[in-house]
């Protein structure tokens, strides 16, 4: 059995039978057959059924909102704006699909040639439980709008959650197998990938899970997308707008308890205004509530698993023993983790070279420009980097000087529809959203037209 386990209070909350090899085989073969005839629908037709899954979502939020907040422990109105984002995916695609894979015509000495964009078949999702819904829709949208069909491998603490996605398309009227929840365990991963009926996969998730799915897909030659985590830093320079930064560095690491792979993990101030930045951000951090995820007042809930928060726990004391001092916070019961704010943090230390999943932040100081640019690229990772500036020349100067796969100015990083996201180096390759992600999840045929 695969269990949910409320990290609030540790009673589960729901539990399902895992499928057996026999089960998953047969819903993977539906998968394919629904394939054969999904290809063929108009983007019309694909269109009106995501516009129903968005309407779906809106309607019965609460529902799904509700069951995300009992099982990973997200504050409730988080989880509430999490599943109107995925509405707002739905819609995205459903008006923008057929013009991002249009055919592209291209001039050459043939009669005409151009290159068209066809869907590839079942296509897995490896997903994550720190955004139950939002990780599985900016899969989910675009593939089936591509006319692909989408199985799913969720996080085994959320699996209520992974029923409730097939459910939105089943209720918005997709047609059956369209989308498919797989529940299972992670060992079973190998095998799917491996199925001649998968053509592809994408995961969201740590770098070993990663590692792992890219090197199963690359063996069978079959395309795969990854979005690995960050440590992104958030650099703030003297010139900046104290008030409005001040305000969007507390949400860029705080929001969802911190667990998210684009938070702003490495705060990095100019020494000019360090001290004062910091004593500000301190006081604005002491004010978040915490409490029970299902109050709507709450901003800090509890981390998802107790493991994690004690993985966490030792990130910072390691950290402190090298010499960091603790500013607020600190402290952890069971799940549930102080915000906590960390002074005095160098490059040698877990808090900044170690993705650190939840409420901590480390500070760091530099007094250069390019100081500021070569702490930045000395993570391993490179998902995102914010930057806070009035000097919009300045800002366009940095820009390319930032390894990242995102450079958001005066502005936390975030996802949006509109626009591509994905990062570099251990925070993986591919992009999702916007005509980018798309795209990653279809043939690019070559049609070449002559006349004898």
């Amino acid at each position: 059995m695969i269990k949910s386990i409320n990290p609030y209070n540790q009673q589960v909350v729901f539990e399902t039978k895992e499928l057996t090899k026999k089960e998953t085989e047969a819903a993977i073969d539906a998968a394919h057959q629904r394939f054969l005839s999904w290809r063929k629908t108009s983007y019309s037709e694909r269109s009106k059924l995501m516009q129903a899954a968005a309407a779906e979502l809106k309607k019965n939020k609460q529902e799904y909102a509700e069951t995300m907040t009992l099982e990973m422990g997200k504050p409730i109105a988080q989880s509430i704006a999490e599943i109107e984002k995925c509405a707002w995916v739905c819609e995205y695609y459903a008006a923008h699909a057929e013009s991002h894979l249009a055919d592209e015509t291209i001039k050459t000495d043939a009669a005409a040639s151009y290159v068209s964009y066809e869907p590839l078949g079942v296509v897995l999702a490896v997903m994550p439980w720190n955004y139950p819904f939002w990780q599985v829709f900016r899969f989910a949208a675009p593939a089936l709008m591509a006319g692909n069909i989408g199985i799913l491998k969720h996080a085994s603490n959320v699996m209520q959650s992974a029923i409730n996605i097939q459910k939105v398309f089943e209720r918005a009227g997709f047609p059956k197998a369209c989308f498919t929840n797989l529940p299972l365990s992670s060992s079973k991963i190998e095998a799917i990938i491996k199925n001649p009926k998968v053509k592809a996969v994408t995961l969201t998730g740590s770098k070993p899970a990663g590692s792992a799915v890219a090197s199963t897909a690359g063996s069978e030659i079959k395309k795969s997308v990854l979005e690995l985590g960050g440590s992104n830093a958030l650099v703030v320079f003297e010139d900046c707008n104290l008030e409005e930064t001040l305000k969007t560095a507390v949400q860029a690491r705080f929001q969802n308890t911190g667990q998210s792979c684009i938070a702003g993990k490495r705060l990095i101030l100019h020494k000019n205004i360090a001290e004062a930045f910091t004593e500000n951000y301190v006081k604005a951090v002491r004010e978040l509530k915490s409490g029970d995820p299902m109050d709507e007042n709450t901003y800090i809930g509890v981390m998802a698993r107790p493991d994690l928060a004690e993985e966490l726990e030792e990130q910072l004391k390691n950290s402190v023993k090298a010499g960091a001092q603790v500013l607020i916070g600190g402290k952890r019961n069971n799940a549930y983790f102080e915000p906590t704010v960390v002074t005095g943090v160098t490059p040698e230390m877990s808090l900044f070279k170690e993705e650190t999943f939840g409420p901590v932040i480390g500070i760091t100081t530099f007094e250069t420009e390019e100081e500021a640019v070569d702490l930045v690229n000395k993570s391993d990772f490179g998902l995102g980097v914010s930057i806070f500036t009035e000097d919009m020349e300045r800002a366009k100067k940095l820009v390319p000087l930032f390894d990242d796969g995102a450079v958001f100015v005066n502005e936390l990083v975030k996802s949006d529809p509109r626009l591509p996201f994905g990062g570099t180096k251990i925070s993986g390759y591919g992009r999702e959203l916007s005509a980018d992600g798309i795209q990653e999840f279809v043939n690019r045929k070559t049609v070449y037209f002559n006349k004898y």
